[in-house]
C-alpha cells in the first residue's frame, strides 16, 4: 500500500527514529562535510610544500625573509609581523565564539557586536597580508624569482597563503551576511541563531589552517 511521505516522516525513516546523524542539524552536518573536503585540499598543498622543502638542498631562511615590520624599516624583527597577524586572526575567532554564545542566549545585540569585531579582525588580517605580499614583491620575491633562495619557495608561498587568504576573504563575506541578518532581526524571527554557528565553524577552520601554514612557512 502506498503511503504519502511528508518532510517529517521522511526524516524519521532516514534516521530511524527522527534523530539526525551526530545529533546536529542538516546545515551544520553539510558544513562539516565541506570543511573536511577542504581540509584535504590544504593537506595536499602543505604536503607538497613539505616534500619540496625537504628534498631541496637549500631553502629560504624565514628569519631573514620575514624580518620586516611596518613603520620600523631597518629593524630586524624576525617573525614579528606574522606573529601579530596570527594573534589578530586568533582573536577574531574568539570574537566569533562569543557571538555564538550570545546567539544561544538569543541576544541579538550581543551577536551583532561580537560578529562586527570578528569581521574587523578578518579585515585587519587581510590588510596585514596585503602589506606582507607587497613588501616581499618589492624585495624581489615573485613567482619566477626569489632573492632569499629557490624560486619554489616564492611560488608555494604565494599559492598557499593566497589560497588561505581567499578563504579568509570568503569568511569575512559570510560573516557580514550573517551579521546583517542578525542585525535586521531575521535570525531572531527564525527562533535560533544557527547560521552564526555555521559561519563560525568555517571561520574557526580558517583559523586552524593558518596554524599549519604558519608552521610550514614561518617556522620550518
Amino acid at each position: 500500500m502506498a503511503t504519502e511521505l511528508t518532510a517529517g516522516n521522511v526524516g524519521q525513516q532516514d534516521w530511524s527514529g527522527g534523530k539526525s546523524p551526530f545529533s546536529v542539524s542538516y546545515g551544520k552536518l553539510m558544513m562539516w562535510y565541506f570543511l573536511v573536503s577542504d581540509a584535504f585540499t590544504f593537506s595536499a598543498l602543505l604536503i607538497t610544500y613539505g616534500t619540496i622543502r625537504f628534498s631541496s638542498p637549500t631553502w629560504a631562511d624565514p628569519n631573514k625573509v620575514f624580518n620586516s615590520f611596518p613603520l620600523l624599516e631597518g629593524y630586524n624583527i624576525p617573525l614579528g609581523f606574522v606573529s601579530v597577524m596570527t594573534f589578530i586572526l586568533i582573536l577574531s575567532s574568539v570574537f566569533v565564539v562569543r557571538a555564538v554564545q550570545e546567539g544561544h542566549m538569543m541576544n541579538r545585540k550581543g551577536v551583532v557586536k561580537w560578529m562586527l569585531l570578528g569581521i574587523l579582525g578578518g579585515l585587519a588580517f587581510l590588510g596585514c597580508q596585503a602589506w606582507e605580499w607587497s613588501h616581499l614583491i618589492h624585495q624581489g620575491q615573485t613567482l619566477s624569482g626569489n632573492p632569499f633562495g629557490p624560486p619554489a619557495f616564492g611560488q608555494l608561498f604565494f599559492l598557499i597563503t593566497g589560497f588561505h587568504g581567499f578563504h579568509v576573504f570568503s569568511g569575512v563575506v559570510l560573516n557580514v551576511i550573517a551579521c546583517s541578518l542578525a542585525a535586521t532581526g531575521s535570525l531572531e524571527r527564525r527562533g535560533h541563531y544557527e547560521l552564526i554557528e555555521k559561519v563560525g565553524l568555517y571561520w574557526h577552520f580558517v583559523d586552524l589552517v593558518w596554524v599549519f601554514v604558519f608552521l610550514a612557512f614561518y617556522l620550518l
